[in-house]
């Protein structure tokens, strides 16, 4: 009995909880990733051959914006099922489900074999991916800071959101050896590599998932019969102001981090700057954000989420320009220290008290729907027109000063809705969740 105590306390452990969050999001990013990586690369030339070069590149970008409609359908779908079943069961199905969708995408025919299946089927994989990863983040995110005690409950949660970047070391890392192949191979099945490598990672993901406990402020709820029936119906009624809140205060990094990691891709041969400086850069930038992340979520709990997100905005804006100026220089250092300023310093400051800001706008009943509806509904408007509209911007007015104003733009969008939020430790709402945070924001 003893023994069993033991290994249930180990199951409990916050760190344990974190680092199953942690390696599952790396996991479900790494999948969702490759395939914007890809839209750059391969996938124009692979499944819209009919289309001029500008074209086929504008449909690939729009392929990897489907999974954004799709991701507040998947928050809505593992939400509702999160908030009145289980927190843990949700994770485990969005990752069989991300990984499944992943690996079909590997084995597609494309267009010369299929005609126009091959697009279709292409997009279908990619709104199930969205489906998969809307339901990851609310999930992984509670998952960590649920399990955590309450002085510490940013900065575990950021430990799913360093999924984020190193999802980016692995998929930036993959792609920058596949690239390396003969441009034939490469184009004919190199491709495909990432794509099929996600089954090893989604087994890894799974047996670590399985081996963490329930949420205990899940398992509360539970016991004490205060279960949503429905629980994006409450979010409607009862935390439209919450939900606004938290769908914009992703404004700021969100379109700095789609930029760097997806744009940058396109635009940089476009200026004579080689992909592959970029991928390297992508690889040392985002390593060392895993450990910048955290140590800024620290900060959160010291302090607030909410002070911490309005200064990170304000740190967005004034680099906006710089950034594009460091990138457009051309030379090695140029291009590394404008990612590097772009991830570990920018994009973490603005992004790393995201988790536990906007888990925080809602009570432990709703929290999974809530957090999850908030993130996804604001990536459709915040992260899936950037690449598009990155590029639009570039074309019609020949400068990267105009993307830099699209940059400023959000910046702006997310220090006001920030500024709408509850003042506050977000730890000393969490402790009392129905009772501090609902009437001071519904």
């Amino acid at each position: 009995m003893a023994d069993h105590d033991v290994v249930e306390d180990k199951k409990r452990d916050p760190r344990r909880a974190a680092f199953s969050s942690f390696v599952g999001t790396t996991i479900e990013w790494y999948d969702y990733y490759i395939f914007g990586t890809a839209a750059v690369l391969v996938l124009n030339d692979q499944f819209f051959p009919t289309l001029n070069p500008f074209a086929a590149t504008m449909a690939s970008f729009a392929t990897f914006s489907v999974a954004f409609v799709a991701r507040p359908l998947g928050g809505a779908i593992f939400g509702h099922f999160g908030d009145r079943i289980s927190r843990k069961k949700m994770l485990v199905w969005s990752i069989v489900a991300m990984g499944l969708s992943t690996l079909v995408v590997g084995l597609l025919p494309n267009y010369e074999a299929i005609g126009i299946w091959a697009p279709i089927l292409l997009v279908s994989c990619r709104f199930v991916q969205g489906i998969a990863v809307g339901g990851e983040w609310g999930g992984a995110v509670l998952m960590a800071l649920e399990h955590a005690p309450a002085h510490k409950r940013a900065f575990y949660a950021s430990w799913p959101q360093c999924g984020v970047p190193a999802g980016i070391v692995l998929s930036s890392g993959t792609f920058f050896f596949v690239q390396l192949m003969p441009e034939a191979s490469m184009h004919d099945w190199g491709w495909r590599i990432p794509f099929l490598l996600s089954v090893v990672l989604i087994a890894v993901g799974l047996y670590i998932r399985l081996n963490v406990t329930e949420s205990p402020d899940f398992l509360e709820v539970k016991e004490s019969g205060e279960e949503s029936k429905i629980p994006a119906l409450d979010i409607v009624r009862s935390h439209k102001k919450s939900l606004v809140i938290g769908m914009l205060s992703t404004a700021a990094p969100n379109i700095v981090f789609y930029l760097a990691t997806v744009f940058l891709l396109s635009y940089g041969p476009k200026v004579g700057i080689d992909r592959s400086l970029i991928f390297v850069s992508l690889i040392i930038a985002a390593s060392v954000q895993v450990v910048s992340m955290p140590y800024i979520a620290t900060f959160a709990d010291r302090y607030s989420g909410r002070t911490i997100l309005l200064g990170g905005s304000v740190v967005v804006a004034i680099t906006a320009f710089p950034i594009f100026a460091l990138f457009n220089t051309g030379t090695v250092w140029g291009v590394m220290l404008s990612v590097f300023i772009a991830l570990p310093i920018v994009h973490a400051t603005a992004y790393g008290a995201v988790s536990s800001f906007i888990a925080e706008l809602f009570p432990a009943p709703v929290r999974f729907s809530g957090s999850a509806l908030s993130y996804q509904l604001g990536g459709i408007i915040t992260s899936a027109p950037v690449p598009l509209l990155a590029t639009l911007l570039y074309e019609r007015f020949h400068t990267s000063s105009a993307v830099a104003l699209y940059v400023v733009a959000a910046a702006a969008v997310t220090f006001i809705f920030v500024w709408m939020a509850p003042r506050g430790k977000a730890s000393d709402a969490s402790d009392h969740p129905q009772r501090v945070v609902e009437p001071s924001v519904t």
